[in-house]
């Protein structure tokens, strides 16, 4: 248990938060809400011990072992597989004892000690932090690599895994999903809801909050608040109780009225017809969280320009990647051939390093085709944002100055207006960029595409670093933005929103995809699953090729060996396909599970109480025996192999 008693916490002349009171059980998934700036981070401090309070007292359960992820991270020269292996202390610890017991022959301590490394599962360790890092993007070939042979974002990637990794009660997490992409993001979702512990998670993704999360906790107004259920029921709830303040619900009714205006006007038109459909998904959502949105600081547009060319851009035949010196050409993307048009609003998908992020630069034409050609339009005005541009402001300069570099007539009135709708009101324009957060930053290098005009928005990962209310603002002003989008984002709540079509990025092609979301979550199971099933038969071949290339005086007698061989391994293959099918059992079953979690009113039904409890109870039973069975898995494979490699010697 975790519960603050009357705490506030003050920083400066202003309190962060006053009186709070919360309380937070075993086995909870409580995701942290609120602005920038409220003290999400500094709770995980007080929780932490790192800080104190003003006032009050926080009450813990005694014995509880905490996991927090670092948001800095050393580059070191250890190998990423034991960089995450550090995170278990104890067992390090366990390890060194053993090694010097070994050394000065203490037989009877190293029975000892086998018996406690055992007892903290160590034995399978390494197969479960290459796991962590498999699941978290990383390649086989990477897990020896030394950590600082990576980038920045790749380090805390290895950082989350070895939070993960470490043995825990209670998990802290702040924005873990921040340099994650979607696959990766999917397959954290899942290892999350599978924890069995207490869980604290700081994140600005609806979706992700909504699929692992069962109490929201919302920084209001200096005020703690706590919400049952996840991030969509913490939202509704929320509206409700603003619904009854009548000038919210007035505001509500004008923007209801202004949206069906222009979809009247324009649904039939066909220059206007997706930013018309764009703009109905917006009054779909409109009755339920409208009004938990109504004091969002940020009210924007991204104007389109004024021009446009039909069509705005277009590649044939045409290869993308990178020269380098000494490799030569590095092809990532090949016979890509697309026409983008006026209006289209695209989502790119696709795994992690398969080329979305090149596809970005080369259709901005910063990046140069290998081969091929690119089009574009008479008109084509390009609007691109990506993360590096936040390295490319320039920190002794003020919002204001970035604006006006741009367009040194513009009103000071119009720019300070303009700003204003991206979070900079009054004085803010004028404060230096070097004091900015990484949120701050990402609004201002935002307003600075939107201040430009494009007709073609490109944007990759365009939320990270921004907050719920800032995500929502961005969300809406890209559903009713006239020109065309192509969009990369881990955020599934913008993609939902914002996107009409999609495009899958994999195997060196770029093509349309025929579905959502939910149809690239059963790709992308089914490719791992098909990956997983041509590693098996290659180990086959493997075997099968070393028959034929024996004598053939000796032939027979290697037969015989391998049929022996293979008896031998049988048990262990039964054993490991055994664990695979009732992992595949075990998963649909909480696929379904999923499912009825997904109906709002399971959590909002006093009569379901009961079903909630239920369903709730089944899903840590059915995610304890995955959890099991993944285990078994894993043994079952490292013992075929060690097997197999024995075998072969």
């Amino acid at each position: 248990m975790i519960a603050l008693r009357q705490v506030t916490l003050q920083r400066g002349a202003e309190p962060l938060f006053e009186e709070a009171d919360v309380t937070l059980h075993a086995g909870h998934k409580a995701g942290i809400v609120g602005p920038n700036g409220a003290g999400k981070s500094s709770l995980f401090g007080l929780i932490l011990g790192e800080i104190g309070a003003d006032k009050g007292s926080i009450e813990m359960s005694g014995g509880q072992r905490i996991a927090h992820m670092a948001q800095e991270v050393d580059a070191l020269d250890r190998p990423i597989v034991e960089y995450v292996l550090d995170g278990d202390s104890e067992l390090r610890r366990t390890e060194a004892a053993l090694t010097e017991a070994r050394a000065s022959q203490d037989h009877h301590r190293e029975a000892e000690l086998h018996g406690i490394i055992d007892a903290l599962d160590g034995y399978s360790a390494p197969a479960r932090a290459a796991q962590l890092l498999v699941g978290l993007g990383f390649t086989q070939q990477d897990l020896d690599k030394p950590l600082s042979a990576f980038s920045g974002g790749w380090r805390m990637r290895a950082n989350l895994a070895r939070t993960l990794f470490m043995p825990s009660d209670v998990l802290l997490l702040d924005e873990p999903t921040n340099h994650l992409d979607l696959d990766a993001l999917l397959w954290l979702e899942q290892w999350l809801v599978r924890y069995p512990g207490t869980l604290l998670l700081i994140s600005h993704d609806r979706d992700f909050l909504d699929a692992v999360c069962d109490h929201i906790v919302h920084f209001d107004r200096r005020r703690l608040v706590v919400y049952r259920g996840n991030y969509t029921t913490f939202e509704r709830t929320r509206a409700e109780k603003m619904a009854l303040q009548q000038a919210q619900a007035a505001k509500q009714q004008a923007r209801r009225e202004e949206i069906e205006k222009f979809v009247e006007r324009f649904r039939y038109k066909a220059t206007k017809a997706r930013q018309a459909q764009s703009r109905l998904k917006m009054l779909e959502r409109m009755g339920s969280i409208a009004e938990a949105h109504a004091d969002s600081p940020f009210h924007f547009t991204l104007p389109a320009a004024d021009k446009t060319s039909h069509p705005l851009l277009v590649m044939d035949e045409a290869r993308l990647g990178y020269r380098d010196t000494e490799q030569g050409e590095r092809v990532q993307l090949d016979q890509v051939r697309l026409t983008i048009l006026p209006g289209q609003r695209i989502g790119l998908l696709g795994p992690n390093g398969a080329g979305k992020s090149t596809l970005i630069k080369s259709l901005t034409g910063d990046l140069p085709l290998l081969a091929g050609k690119r089009v574009a339009g008479e008109h084509l005005a390009i609007g691109y944002f990506a993360q590096h541009q936040l390295e490319g402001l320039d920190l002794s300069s003020t919002p204001f100055q970035h604006v006006q570099r741009l367009s040194p007539t513009a009103a000071d009135s119009e720019i300070r207006r303009f700003l204003g709708g991206f979070g900079f009101p009054g004085d803010d324009v004028f404060a230096q960029v070097e004091s900015f957060s990484g949120g701050e930053k990402a609004r201002l290098a935002l307003s600075l595409v939107a201040w430009q005009k494009p007709n073609l928005l490109l944007l990759d990962e365009p939320t990270n670093h921004l907050d719920l209310e800032m995500r929502e603002a961005l969300t809406e002003a890209l559903a009713a933005f006239d020109g065309t989008v192509i969009v990369v984002s881990h955020d599934r709540h913008l993609l939902k929103a914002t996107v009409d079509e999609f495009w899958r990025v994999a195997d060196h092609r770029v093509e349309p995809f025929d579905g959502d979301l939910e149809d690239y979550r059963d790709w992308l199971r089914s490719r791992l699953e098909a990956e997983r099933r041509d590693a098996r038969q290659a180990k086959g071949a493997k075997v099968e090729s070393a028959e034929v290339a024996s004598p053939r005086e000796d032939r027979k007698a290697s037969r015989r060996a391998a049929a022996e061989q293979r008896e031998k391994l049988r048990p262990l293959k039964r054993e490991r396909d055994k664990a695979e099918q009732a992992m595949e059992k075990v998963q649909q079953q909480l696929t379904a599970l999923e499912d009825q979690l997904a109906d709002a009113e399971l959590y909002t039904d006093p009569a379901r109480k009961s079903e909630l409890t239920e369903v709730l109870a089944r899903q840590a039973e059915l995610g304890a025996q995955l959890a099991d069975l993944e285990q078994q898995w894993l043994a079952a494979e490292e013992a075929l192999e060690e097997l197999a490699e024995q075998l072969n010697q």
